[in-house]
């Protein structure tokens, strides 16, 4: 689900009061069987299909309209709808499960827990530990269901795994160990551990029976600057327990394999396998005393029940609305997720180049033989400057930055350490881009705009694990000394205001200004600010593109063939 939606036909607004026969939620005897369903992607077409198989499906949407025309061939007696807002609005619908990306889960559940739905939503909960807070502080007050998409927690070999841990027959636990690589979809909005391992680290947490006193993180970037695509982390608890995780989406093979490591026996959930959970009781004999020596021993499979984990975990939210009892993985479990990743998050390296990616240029050497550098600037080593850019009088290019294509940099301006400008960006004068900031391609900074790196700065208390960060998308304009506070993300083509202090994500397109900054209007991509009318569409009189406004967010109507 994408975060734009386009207007929504006619024929959906005519069908959509009610919706009296959707997936046989209007023959329903309770109100829990009536959910909606927003995004119908990857994973979405999955949940569509579980929701649509037990009767419990009242209304599905999706912003994508060739997704939707994709899901309405796959299931023609489901009723469908291309606005978030309109699916919230129907008093049909008691529970939403959120199913868009990962950078619309905080904005989507707090729509439908401030109209009142109760909430099933992804994992992993939102983006940032503060939004995760404020979702699950309204759903408390509103005395709704708030539930996060764990899904391992509902699978037959990890609930038989819990259950070989507290009998006693692993013994006293060690380490645990997880491998979650694949080659298939790779995202540029988030690294992997973001991607990839909330499952695992929700199950580790259950598994030591609380959250680790450190955490530690390292990766690469390989395809784009500063989003990692494999990582490697590792996690210490109370009583010696270790946790490592290694996840990857440039693997040459899927693998899903948990490992636990106990006293007495080891554990194997392997999750690409027949076998899905093997006990190993293997020993260490020491002979004479001195020399530890392995005894192996032949696994042996557990017997699992045959149930779908994500039947069972839709199941478990169905009840949970009906019964109003918490679920099993509420918005707390995801809160302690959150709190592992973003401590994992800050110790990668998000200002990495990546060799080779699309809108970074041919950096094959350190500075490109086109770029201009002037005399008085200081470019420190492993820095990477691409072809046409300029570096002007006194400015500071720190270790580990990587500079596009065609930058321009003005004078008395310092970038880094470990800082990516995109393509083309433009930096006026007595401008700071420290460690945590990444410009996308064609950003334009004002002259003597800041960026925070910490959001509660003392100069007597060093906060540099506490980096938020900081990502300005391609187009965005900030004004002089505007001020762009610490863990915010400004959208493409937003237009901040000069002076305005930025203190809360900015939308697509959106014109802000003021302290703290707030929308006042809408700008075209060429910068021209946008007059909308009564339809929620508008033209550029300057380029005549044409944008179309639904559910408080701006879209670029796209020129039909």
């Amino acid at each position: 689900m994408n975060p734009v939606q386009p207007i929504e036909d006619e024929g959906i607004r005519n069908r959509t009061s009610g919706y009296p026969d959707a997936g046989g939620c209007g023959k329903a005897t309770g109100r829990s069987e009536c959910i909606g369903l927003a995004g119908l992607g990857s994973w979405g077409k999955n949940i569509l299909r579980e929701l649509h198989h037990a009767g419990r499906l009242h209304v599905a949407c999706d912003t994508d309209p060739a997704i939707l025309d994709e899901r309405r061939r796959q299931f023609p007696d489901v009723v469908f709808t291309s606005s978030f807002d309109e699916l919230l609005s129907d008093g049909g619908i008691s529970a939403v499960v959120i199913a868009s990306p990962a950078s619309m889960h905080h904005a989507c559940a707090k729509k439908a827990l401030e109209a009142g739905k109760d909430v099933f939503v992804e994992k992993p909960l939102s983006l940032k530990v503060r939004e995760g807070e404020e979702l699950v502080r309204l759903a408390e007050d509103k005395g709704l269901v708030l539930m996060v998409g764990h899904l391992l927690h509902y699978h037959p070999a990890v609930v038989r795994l819990k259950e070989l841990i507290r009998s006693g027959v692993l013994g006293q636990i060690r380490y645990i160990s997880s491998h979650r690589l694949n080659i298939g979809t790779v995202r540029t909005g988030e690294n992997v551990l973001w991607s990839f391992a909330p499952h695992d680290i929700s199950v580790m947490l259950a598994l030591a029976g609380s959250e680790p006193h450190q955490v530690n993180a390292s990766g690469g970037c390989y395809l784009s600057p500063g989003v990692c695509d494999t990582a490697v982390m590792t996690m210490e608890f109370g009583g010696g327990v270790r946790g490592h995780i290694f996840v990857n989406w440039l693997h040459p093979f899927k693998e899903q394999k948990l490992v636990v490591v106990g006293s007495d026996a080891m554990a194997v959930f392997d999750d690409q396998s027949s076998e899905k959970l093997v006990v190993y009781r293997h020993g260490i004999e020491w002979r004479e005393g001195r020399v530890p020596v392995a005894k192996k021993a032949s696994g042996q499979v557990m017997e699992l029940e045959d149930r779908s984990p994500l039947r069972e975990e839709l199941d478990h939210f169905v009840e949970c609305v009906g019964s109003r009892k918490r679920p099993r993985t509420d918005g707390h479990e995801g809160l302690r997720v959150l709190r592992v990743l973003e401590r994992a998050d800050s110790a990668l390296p998000h200002g990495c180049p990546a060799e080779g990616a699309a809108g970074q240029g041919e950096l094959h050497t350190p500075v490109a033989p086109s770029a201009r550098i002037h005399e008085t600037a200081w470019i420190d080593d492993n820095v990477r400057i691409g072809e046409n850019a300029a570096v002007w009088h006194f400015s500071h290019l720190l270790g580990g930055t990587s500079i596009g294509r065609g930058v321009i940099i003005g004078q008395n301006v310092t970038v880094g350490p470990d800082v990516t400008v995109g393509d083309g960006c433009k930096i006026q004068n007595n401008v700071s881009v420290y460690r945590g900031v990444t410009l996308e391609e064609e950003v334009f900074c004002g002259p003597s705009c800041v960026f925070t790196n910490v959001y509660n700065p003392r100069a007597f208390i060093e906060r540099k694990r506490e980096f938020l960060k900081t990502l300005v998308r391609k187009g965005a304009t900030i004004g002089a000394n505007a001020t762009v506070v610490c863990g915010t993300t400004i959208g493409r083509y937003a237009m901040i205001g000069a002076g305005a202090v930025v203190k809360a994500d900015v939308p697509d397109y959106a014109v802000v200004a003021g302290v703290p900054a707030a929308r006042i209007g809408w700008a075209c991509r060429c910068g021209v600010t946008l007059k909308m009318g009564a339809d929620g569409e508008a033209t550029c009189r300057s380029c005549g593109d044409r944008y179309r406004l639904a559910g408080g967010l701006l879209q670029p109507v796209e020129e039909q063939s």
